[in-house]
């Protein structure tokens, strides 16, 4: 394929194209996503998903398979494999019948380690652990053969049979590659490939009791599926080699070709999950779903639309080198989804009563208001309005500075899609603090409009205090304080938690059309910022809303003008 064609596209799509056009793998595309279900997915496995699916998905001969590396019982679950597939689904990407497990692949596996111990490229170890480490070497100074190298083949042989059949206790023995301990990469030193390990399996049960490593099996399953491109982050790099001496060793009809891309640092976040399951398990979070977690779930919960992740991954791209991405890029994703899409509604998180004193005590009216200020197409509502209302406790002040252009004693503002009102009296309990407003209408600004032209800076948001729907809503704010919250070592990541990452407000006022809101919904509350039912904590008649992300400044300083 020509530079034309292939200079817009990234290293990797690059590649993927001149392989295509060179008709390499017989003109085959096959990718994978290989999750170990042993935590829920987060924001980069997203990255991962959508550019191995998305991959697929741009090619009508693509396939990408859905493979869980389920090898180490100890740390896997059942519920950890249905939230990954159901995150997965909900990005919007289908495996259809492409589902797959290491663990289907167990027999073969062992079949393959057979076949190195008697090519002589594999043997039975037993130093321990803590001996291991020792004949390892350094990233300075050589590994050390072990002396259990030159065990014979038979030995060999025998002693993995016995591994097999549960004779050993964990760690007594383990299956090395023999390959070379004087190499300079380390993962070259004889690696492990098999463990003793009598745990049950989720899907195997008690039928094996040594379990492949990471690196053995991944290459091989694969291999097996006839993977084109493996893709995979950086990390993976230094394992290439080995990769590659597992499939050239056993000369596998199939040779993928592993390719590595920059994983996804993210700031004011970590992205490790052996650290966010720290924060599930010490309870420092409500758990893997928690609106604060950069999980796939978390993020579900919280607001965010499958689209705007999709968008986030297409706009930060693929690199070769690390880099730290600035959390802003991932809430203006969400931002710009929900801008276009979410319908408006009324909503006062810190309620302050205005009585309109010359409106009518038993009067009701609806007023008609717009779903979506820029779309016509989503249309009007009605919403109730009398004579005592809620506006939120920020748009009045007594003493306003010059630029503060909403609610003051003496000045005029629009309710929005009601009436103009003016300040007439601050009611205030024996502290001090202001607790009712007394206010008076225009009647002939009816809508809004003003009646004789004249111009009225502040317009607020307001619900009816007779008809207000009562409701919790719950503030979400970065998790960590610190941009690189594992920047020191010598510092605990879960000091730099931020302790105001969470702030429920119990009593907010919301309009009554949000009672029949659902979880797959989503809103901007005016002036406020974009919002949706919590799927846990809500409950009939008692709604609990999730900010999922702030309104721009630059809509904040719009709203008052």
């Amino acid at each position: 394929m020509s530079e034309l064609v292939t200079s817009h596209l990234d290293f990797i799509r690059t590649i993927v194209a001149q392989d295509l056009a060179a008709g390499k793998n017989d003109g085959r595309l096959v990718t994978r996503f290989p999750p170990e279900p042993n935590g829920y997915l987060h924001i980069g496995h997203a990255k991962s998903i959508c550019l191995n699916f998305g991959l697929a998905q741009e090619y009508p001969q693509g396939i990408c398979h859905m493979r869980f590396d389920d090898t180490n019982p100890e740390k896997e679950d059942v519920e950890y494999t249905e939230s990954i597939l159901a995150d997965v689904k909900w990005l919007g990407f289908d495996w259809g019948a492409n589902l797959f497990y290491a663990s289907d692949y167990f027999d073969k596996l062992y079949d393959y380690a057979l076949q190195l111990i008697k090519m002589d490229k594999a043997y039975v170890c037993s130093l321990n652990a803590e001996e291991m480490r020792a004949y390892r070497g350094t990233l300075k100074e050589p590994g050390k053969n072990s002396p259990y190298r030159d065990r014979s083949v038979a030995e060999n042989l025998a002693l993995f049979e016995d591994m097999k059949n549960g004779k050993f206790s964990d760690g007594e023995h383990v299956l090395r590659a023999k390959i070379d301990m004087a190499s300079p990469n380390i993962n070259m030193r004889d690696p492990i490939i098999y463990r003793i390990r009598k745990v049950s399996h989720h899907r195997t049960g008690d039928r094996w009791c040594i379990y492949p490593m990471y690196d053995y099996t991944h290459c091989l399953s694969d291999a097996m599926e006839k993977i084109t491109h493996s893709l995979c982050t950086l990390e993976f790099a230094d394992h290439r080699p080995l990769y590659d001496w597992v499939l050239d060793t056993l000369q596998t009809p199939c040779h993928p070709q592993q390719i590595e891309f920059a994983r996804l640092n993210l700031n004011f976040t970590v992205m490790s999950k052996r650290k966010l399951m720290q924060l599930v398990n010490e309870k420092r979070v409500g758990g893997w779903d928690d609106p604060r977690m950069l999980t796939i779930s978390g993020l579900r919960r919280r607001g965010y639309t499958p689209a705007s992740i999709r968008n986030f991954c297409a706009e930060i791209g693929l690199a070769k080198r690390e880099s730290r991405i600035d959390m802003g890029v991932l809430e203006n994703a969400i931002r710009n989804d929900l801008n276009d899409s979410a319908p408006r509604r009324q909503a006062v998180l810190k309620p302050l009563k205005v009585v309109i004193s010359n409106y009518p005590e038993e009067k009701e009216e609806e007023l008609e208001i717009g779903n979506h200020p820029k779309d016509p197409n989503m249309g009007t509502r009605m919403i109730p309005f009398c004579r005592e209302i809620y506006i939120d406790h920020d748009d009045f002040m007594e003493e306003p500075p010059k630029k503060f252009f909403r609610l003051s004693p003496g000045r005029e503002v629009r309710l929005r899609a009601a009436y103009f009102i003016t300040c007439d009296e601050v009611i205030k309990d024996k502290s001090g603090a202001v607790v009712e407003l007394r206010c008076s209408y225009d009647p002939a600004s009816r809508g809004g409009s003003s009646p004789d032209g004249r111009k009225v800076k502040g317009t607020l948001h307001w619900v009816s205090a007779r008809h207000a729907l009562d409701g919790e809503i719950r503030l979400y704010d970065r998790l960590f304080n610190k941009e690189n919250p594992e920047d020191d070592p010598d510092v605990d990541f879960k000091e730099n938690l931020n302790p105001d990452s969470l702030q429920i407000l119990p009593h907010c006022k919301l309009e009554p059309s949000l009672l029949e809101a659902s979880v797959h919904d989503y809103f901007q509350f005016e002036r406020v910022g974009f919002f949706k039912l919590d799927s846990k904590e809500s409950a009939p008649g008692k709604p609990v809303f999730n900010r999922t992300v702030t309104l721009r400044d630059t809509w904040a300083k719009l709203s008052d003008t």
